[in-house]
This record gives C-alpha cells, sequence and structure tokens, in this order.
C-alpha cells in the first residue's frame, strides 16, 4: 500500500490482495485493510478507501461502507471526498440522508447528494445551493411537463452558487434535458447563461454538452459561442468551440465566423478509406486458391473479385467463396462483397443482400463499410433509402462507444456523412427497367 503497488493494475500485489479478500472477506488480509483506512497518513487512507470501494463494487461489504462513513469528516480533504464517493454509492439511502443532515462540508454534502440518484429529490428545501440544485435536476427529470417552468427557474435561482461545488453542473443539466427531449429549451438556456460573465462557462459547458447530444446543436450554437469568446476567452469557451467545430454542417455554415477563430481546430471524423491493391485475374485467381472455400474475412475481397468479375464469370469455387464472404458473418467483408454478389446473381438477390446490410448502417464499427456497399450498389440500392435516409435524418446522436465525448461526435458525424455520400449516389444512378435488362449470364456449374 505505502509504495502504491496495491493501486496498480495487475501488478502482483494488487492480484494476491484482491484474491485473498474474494476468499474470505472476515481473514487477516481483508482486516488489514479495513484498518489501513484509518492509518496515520493521508496517502495510505485514500489508498486503501479505494481498494475497499473497488472491492464492495463487486459485493456489498457492510464493513468497508462503515470505514468509510468514519472517514467522512477525516482532516485529509482527498480522505475525505474518496469516503464519500464511497460511502454515498454504497451505503443505505436513509443513513446517507442522515449524514448528510449531520455534515457541514460542502463538497461532501455535494458528492452524498449526487450519489443519491432519485432520492435527493427529497432535498429541495437544503441550506446548499448545489445540493438543492441536484434535488431540482431530479425532480425535473421525473416531473410531468406542466413542473418544468417552475423547475427551470428554480434551477436559474441556484445555478451561480451551485457552481462553487459541481464543476460538471453544465454537463448534468444538459443531460437531464437531453432526457426529457427539449432540444430548443437547451439553446435558449445556452442563449441565457452565456449571456451572464458569472454563469458564461456555465453555458458554455452546456453548449458542449449539447453539441455532443444534438445534431443541430453546433450550427445554432456556434455563432453564440464566437461572439462571446471574443469577450474574453476561456477553456470552456475553447473546448466548446472545438467540439461544435466537429460539425460539419456547422463548418459548412459558418466557416466564415470560425476562420477568425484563433484556436485549434478539432481533428476531423476518422477516414475509412481503404488502402486499396491491384489485382489482375491471373493473380486474383492465384491468390483465391490458396483460401479455403468456406472463408468468412478476406482482406482485399473487393479488389479481388472486381478483378475476377471484370475478367468473365466466376468459377463454382470462386462464387462459393464469395458466397460465404457476403452472407455468413457481419462486418466488413460482408459489406463489400454484398455489391459484388449482386453483380455475379443478378437483381434476384437484392432483397436478400438489403436485408442483411440495413440493419447494420448505424454501427459506429462497421456501418460506413456497409453505406459504401450500398453506394456501390447505385440504383439497385433504392429500397434501402428509407433506412439511409432514418440515419441522415436523426436529430440526435447516434449511440456509440469510444474514449471521449468528442471521439464519439466525430463518429456520428463520419456516420452522416457516410449516409449523405450514399444517398447521393443512389439518387444519381439510374437501373435500367426489368424489361431493358440483359439476360444474366448461366451460372457456373461446380467440377
Amino acid at each position: 500500500m505505502t509504495d502504491g503497488t496495491a493501486a496498480t493494475p495487475a501488478h502482483p500485489s494488487r492480484v494476491a490482495l484482491f484474491k485473498a479478500i474474494r476468499t474470505d472477506r472476515t481473514g487477516p488480509v481483508a482486516t488489514r485493510l479495513l484498518q489501513l483506512a484509518h492509518a496515520d497518513s493521508p496517502f495510505v487512507r485514500r489508498g486503501a478507501l479505494n481498494l475497499l470501494h473497488d472491492l464492495a463494487g463487486e459485493r456489498h461489504w457492510p464493513e468497508a461502507v462503515d470505514a468509510a462513513a468514519t472517514r467522512l469528516s477525516d482532516p485529509d480533504e482527498a480522505v475525505r471526498r474518496q469516503a464519500a464517493y464511497f460511502f454515498g454509492h454504497h451505503g443505505e439511502p436513509a443513513l446517507v440522508l442522515a449524514a448528510l443532515g449531520e455534515l457541514t462540508d460542502p463538497v461532501v454534502r455535494t458528492l452524498l447528494a449526487r450519489a443519491l440518484g432519485p432520492t435527493v429529490a427529497q432535498l429541495t428545501d437544503d441550506d446548499l445551493a448545489s445540493v438543492r440544485f441536484l434535488a431540482h435536476l431530479e425532480a425535473l427529470r421525473a416531473g410531468p411537463a406542466t413542473r418544468w417552468h417552475r423547475l427551470d427557474t428554480a434551477l436559474l435561482d441556484d445555478v451561480r452558487e451551485a457552481a462553487h461545488h459541481l464543476d460538471d453542473l453544465g454537463r448534468v443539466w444538459g443531460q437531464a434535458l437531453y432526457g426529457l427531449g427539449r432540444e430548443h429549451e437547451t439553446y435558449a438556456l445556452v442563449a441565457r447563461l452565456l449571456a451572464d460573465p458569472a454563469t458564461r462557462d456555465i453555458g458554455a459547458d452546456l453548449a458542449r454538452e449539447a453539441c455532443h447530444d444534438w445534431r443541430a446543436a453546433p450550427v445554432r450554437l456556434l455563432p453564440l459561442l464566437v461572439r462571446h469568446r471574443g469577450q474574453g476567452a476561456t477553456p470552456a469557451l475553447d473546448a466548446a468551440l472545438a467540439t461544435a467545430s466537429t460539425s460539419r454542417a456547422a463548418s459548412r455554415t459558418h466557416g466564415s465566423l470560425l476562420a477568425e477563430v484563433p484556436f485549434p481546430p478539432s481533428p476531423r471524423a476518422r477516414q475509412t478509406a481503404s488502402t486499396s491493391t491491384a489485382y489482375d485475374s491471373t493473380a486474383a485467381a492465384a491468390l483465391l486458391a490458396t483460401k479455403p472455400v468456406g472463408v468468412v474475412r478476406l482482406a482485399h475481397a473487393r479488389e479481388l473479385f472486381t478483378a475476377l468479375l471484370d475478367a468473365g464469370p466466376l468459377t463454382f469455387r470462386q462464387a462459393a467463396q464469395l458466397y460465404n464472404l457476403t452472407f455468413r458473418r457481419p462486418g466488413r467483408s460482408q459489406a463489400e462483397c454484398a455489391p459484388l454478389w449482386l453483380r455475379h446473381a443478378g437483381p434476384s438477390v437484392l432483397p436478400r443482400l438489403l436485408a442483411l446490410m440495413t440493419p447494420h448502417l448505424a454501427d459506429y464499427a462497421i456501418g460506413e463499410h456497409y453505406l459504401a456497399g450500398l453506394a456501390r450498389m447505385g440504383g439497385h440500392a433504392r429500397p434501402a433509402l428509407p433506412a439511409v435516409t432514418a440515419l441522415i435524418d436523426r436529430r440526435t446522436r447516434i449511440p456509440v462507444n469510444d474514449s471521449t465525448r468528442d471521439a464519439e461526435t466525430r463518429l456520428d458525424e463520419s456516420l452522416l456523412a457516410a449516409a449523405l455520400n450514399t444517398r447521393r449516389a443512389i439518387l444519381a444512378d439510374e437501373v435500367p427497367q426489368p424489361h431493358a435488362q440483359p439476360s444474366p449470364p448461366a451460372q457456373p456449374s461446380p467440377r
């Protein structure tokens, strides 16, 4: 504990400690760790509480919760914070409420209130502004629309004072408004908060949260952010501007405004242009001959089968390989091979292919590959237009999972751009009517 190795992920001492305590919560190792929560060194007390919190998260541990409760008035502020976070999340709500009524440290009381979840709605008359704010916010989440105006007013009354103990006030406020679908009320609130120098940073944080949640937010809010940044730059305003500039629509609409702002541009959405390798039909056939018939993933599958189809019909073995790549497993290979199977087998297979492809369009890991596959199908993919258009017409960001909220926003922007490109490609391609189409070549027989 004293050298920090117990807090190092995968370190042998941490692994041994966890194993011993998981085996016996009443054994000597567990007893010693509980004692260290009261050690003379604040560093050791913090480390012990952190380990107890991790272990209590796996299975309720009353003795660990009691140890945290005794440190809520610790002389070290960091220990008090750790204890409040632990006790608030693992203690009985009635005991947490009781502690809130007895303690005076505003940081500890705020942390306990945050951990209470819906129960905090009981504390709308608390003496501390940050607790009242959290209580009114929880009441807003759960209350009917008829109470929104009164609760909005109560939140605005406490926002300046509450921000002293709620560093992420704008973010949690934005999350509540997003959960209620109050998009335009969010924009109006951002404008009001930005207009007051005392709440400008809160407004910037709320604007950033809105840009993470609503696709139209960057276009609506970027001019406000630029205007108020001109009155004095702050890290919160710079962060909100960087997030808003991620939007291609905002950059197109307000490009002249952005050009006047001297801050580093945000990274653009990822590019999925694949590294293309050229193959002729002989090389493609030779490479496929080394692959099993049941192949389900294949690098450069698109280039290989394109070369073969350009040269003539596929052999029975090659057709079987393309079939397996197309139908056996979702992923990039399927997305790239589906247009090739359409080319090989003809329009009769289109309904089956689209049924495979459209469910994956909003998948942040592989959706762009499926959208690119539909784009290559051109006019044949017109039946998929409703699915593509639904992706484009979303008011909210597509739920994705990445390292940061900005990175997740960029993923949504990337999918949106791919969907727009796909719709243009489909609408621009005229497919001949069935009576005008030449008869497809006969399928090769197995040999």
